[in-house]
């Protein structure tokens, strides 16, 4: 991996330079995301597309679609000439899991798109009100076996990761969890500092701000690593359950089929230097996510590694999404 990007910073300049002048006729680059303003991945976003500016010489806007899950995002690049002026940014879940949990989908993960970069990891988290009467995991599930009636688990789609990770930490409870969707991080903040929701599992940058101001408190977090940001709060394995071992997502960059492939390696190289660069990279940990920059092929390694872990999970719980 050293060489391999050690090779792609020398070779940025001359590529870069060279892609300026095949611009075409001055359109911007658009980086495509899902979801409305102010969240994760649109910061994400913003952050990438001041340093691509520099970097690519062209101008490089951010254009949210949001709705249906991202899969309106998906179908615009999807339907996008591919001439690398029009970029998704996107977590993996709709390149991973979706396909196992509906029944229609309007793309193909393989036919449809080019894996271009990975940018980030998204660790996510089990919090819980700061007036809940457990603090810990272990105290929660001694709460849940007492309480089964509150085993409602707030979260943002039904379908994910997430979602699937609560299945799991219910069957090894032995207590029935009950997934309560929400439209997005903020609902589900509110509900779970209100103690609407019992627990509730979100990423750990919509969290992360009221858990410091102590507000909610931040129970666990998923997988095999604590965070840096938390060093104190331990992971969900240590409380003796691997069902979140797998539960983080990720953010990366995808280009229509049928783009050319110098085209994809000129982005290659552009997204993977501005997830090295020291600013982005601070900005990125700030928001509270993990910044990576790999290229392509290992994303598309990391993707069906992830299909592989989640196949038997999906097929076993026998969740079909109707949306």
């Amino acid at each position: 991996m050293a060489s391999f990007l050690k090779t792609l910073f020398l070779g940025a300049s001359i590529a870069l330079i060279g892609a300026a002048a095949q611009a075409d006729n001055g359109a911007p680059i658009r980086l495509i995301i899902g979801f409305p303003p102010g969240g994760a991945l649109d910061n994400l976003a913003r952050s990438l597309a001041e340093d691509l500016r520099t970097t690519l010489k062209e101008p490089v806007l951010v254009e949210s679609r949001p709705g249906a899950s991202s899969r309106i995002a998906i179908e615009a690049v999807k339907s996008a000439k591919p001439d690398g002026h029009t970029i998704l940014l996107s977590g993996t879940p709709p390149f991973v899991l979706f396909p196992m949990t509906y029944a229609r989908l309007s793309y193909d993960v393989d036919r449809d798109f080019i894996p271009v970069a990975h940018l980030a990891n998204v660790p996510s988290v089990i919090s819980a009100g700061a007036g809940q009467p457990f603090k810990t995991i272990p105290e929660y599930v001694a709460w849940v076996k007492k309480n089964p009636a509150g085993g409602g688990v707030g979260l943002t789609n039904l379908g994910g990761g997430l979602h699937f990770s609560v299945l799991q930490l219910s069957k090894a409870i032995g207590v029935p969890l009950a997934p309560v969707t929400y439209k997005g991080g903020a609902p589900l903040a509110t509900d779970i500092v209100g103690s609407h929701v019992p627990l509730g599992t979100d990423a750990l940058a919509s969290q992360l701000e009221l858990h410091r101001g102590g507000k909610l408190r931040i129970l666990g977090v998923a997988g095999t690593k604590r965070q840096s940001l938390l060093p104190d709060v331990p992971t969900i394995k240590e409380a003796g359950y691997d069902a979140f071992d797998r539960a983080n997502a990720s953010y990366a960059a995808f280009v229509p089929a049928g783009t050319p492939k110098e085209v994809v390696a000129k982005l290659e190289t552009a997204f993977v230097a501005a997830m090295h660069n020291a600013q982005v990279r601070a900005q990125v940990e700030r928001m509270g996510l993990e910044p990576t920059g790999l290229p392509g092929a290992e994303l598309k390694r990391i993707m069906r590694e992830d299909s592989a872990y989640w196949r038997p999970i999906v097929q076993a719980s026998r969740f079909k999404s109707e949306d």
